[in-house]
């Protein structure tokens, strides 16, 4: 199929349409030209253009009337009209009616194809607009979000009524357990989506700098503004702001936040006129802000003013079911990202990941498996090269303080099928019932997969 864009041309002026024709043509269009405007209305079909150009004075139809059909059928593409009688009222009424531009004859040819161009340009821009939007609400969908545990599972149903409800959250976790994801998870699927997600660190700048990033400041406020600044308050107009490591606010942004969340206006440092904004607020900390609030470091009235929609993420230790999907996932990461083909980790080194407290939690894991997928030769993630990155408990069999001769090994191979089932089921639902995508994110061969979902008695459609 060509990549040329496609222009419709409608004017009764069989020269002038010809013209045209030939102009855009010559700059590498794909142009067909139409003299009967009930013809060229009759055979568009969205999809099938990237532009339509007509005449507004024709016999039968006129232009405004084939503008109103073909925006009936195609409300995206654009349409510019040419009028050899541009008077302000017909020109406001073809813009009503959906008109992205209007050209005047006569004209020159180059003038046409300047119009062309930049009609091309905007709609270009929209759809790259609207693919982007696509693209991110898709990246935060529920069922992306990697995890089958019933911690997680918990997480995201409060996620998805919180969502919905247009007030303010407050996060609660240790350091590396995704609050910003939850965040955004709760952004992209509210109705703000649409909006920006601004998001600051609170705790990564000076006390001094953060009032000015997030509120702005007018000109000649201080020694260095040289200018009015907008801050990420403003910036977030009619979205939301994400404020992580909220327990490091200074008092005196407390103070105004607190107004911020009272009047939904502020004001910029140095500025007497207040600014209003339709900002939703969320907020994250991975510190116990009431005992903030019990030390005086913290505003009472601020904390229930942020809190009033609590969810708190458990550390990865609490959700070790989560720990193989989360490292297939960061796997199939890298080897989509430097054409690896890393299959997934041996069972040793499973074993090892499963064992292991994670003190850094997810992000401690995304960097251990990165840093692992850099150094293995192999086609599985091996021991020797995860224990460069972790600490790896050794035990050998007839040491003081074994214990392996006390257990059954029938535990061992109960756990293995737990752990095993809760896998599988949280491939499935994650790929909504997909075997081969499941297979692809577990780095395992189909036949497996198919042979294991047999023995545990687990049913794919259940997961479509």
């Amino acid at each position: 199929m060509s990549d040329k864009k496609r222009i419709m041309l409608i004017d009764n002026e069989e020269g002038l349409c010809r013209m045209m024709e030939a102009v855009l043509a010559d700059s590498g269009y794909a142009v067909k030209g139409y003299t009967r405007s009930f013809e060229a209305v009759e055979e568009f079909k969205a999809g099938d253009w990237d532009l339509v150009v007509s005449d507004i004075k024709m016999p039968g139809m006129d232009g405004l009337e084939v503008l109103q059909r073909i925006k009936a059928k195609d409300p995206l593409v654009p349409v510019i009209m040419i009028t050899a009688y541009a008077t302000v009222e017909t020109s406001i009424q073809a813009l009503r009616r959906g008109a992205y531009d209007m050209v005047t004859k006569p004209f020159e040819p180059e003038e046409l194809l300047y119009r062309v161009k930049n009609a091309l340009k905007h709609t270009q821009l929209l759809e790259e607009n609207r693919e982007l939007r696509e693209e991110l609400v898709g990246k935060f969908r529920f069922d992306n979000i990697i995890g089958a545990s019933t911690g997680l599972k918990d997480v995201l149903d409060k996620v998805e009524k919180i969502a919905i409800r247009d007030t303010s959250v407050l996060i609660t976790g240790e350091s590396g357990t995704g609050k910003e994801l939850i965040a955004q998870a709760i952004h992209y699927n509210s109705l703000r989506k649409e909006k920006k997600f601004v998001a600051i660190n609170c705790g990564a700048l000076p006390e001094s700098l953060l009032e000015s990033e997030l509120f702005g400041y007018r000109k000649g406020a201080f020694t260095g503004a040289k200018e009015n600044r907008q801050g990420l308050l403003e910036a977030a107009d009619g979205g939301t702001l994400f404020l992580d490591e909220a327990g490091n606010l200074p008092m005196n942004v407390q103070k105004t936040l607190l107004r911020f969340l009272q009047e939904q206006e502020f004001l910029r440092i140095g500025d007497t006129t207040p600014t209003k904004v339709d900002v939703r607020i969320i907020s994250a900390t991975n510190a116990e802000l009431k005992e903030a609030v019990k030390s005086g470091a913290f505003r009472e009235d601020l904390y229930y003013r942020l809190n009033v929609l609590n969810l708190h993420l458990p550390p990865l230790r609490e959700r070790r079911a989560d720990i193989p999907l989360l490292a297939a996932h960061f796997i199939t990461l890298q080897n989509k990202k430097f054409g690896t083909a890393i299959k997934g980790l041996a069972p040793d080194a499973l074993e090892a990941v499963m064992e292991f407290s994670w003190p850094g939690n997810i992000r401690q894991l995304k960097n251990v498996i990165e840093a692992c997928t850099a150094m293995e030769n192999g086609d599985y993630l091996s021991l020797a090269v995860l224990s460069q990155f972790i600490e790896i408990s050794h035990h050998v069999p007839g040491e003081e303080g074994d214990t392996a001769g006390d257990v059954d090994e029938s535990d061992y191979s109960q756990a293995l099928s737990r752990f095993e089932v809760d896998y599988l089921k949280g491939l499935l639902r994650k790929n909504r019932g997909n075997v081969e995508a499941a297979a692809r994110d577990a780095g395992m061969n189909m036949a497996t997969i198919y042979r294991k979902l047999k023995k545990y008695n687990i049913r794919r459609e259940d997961y479509a």
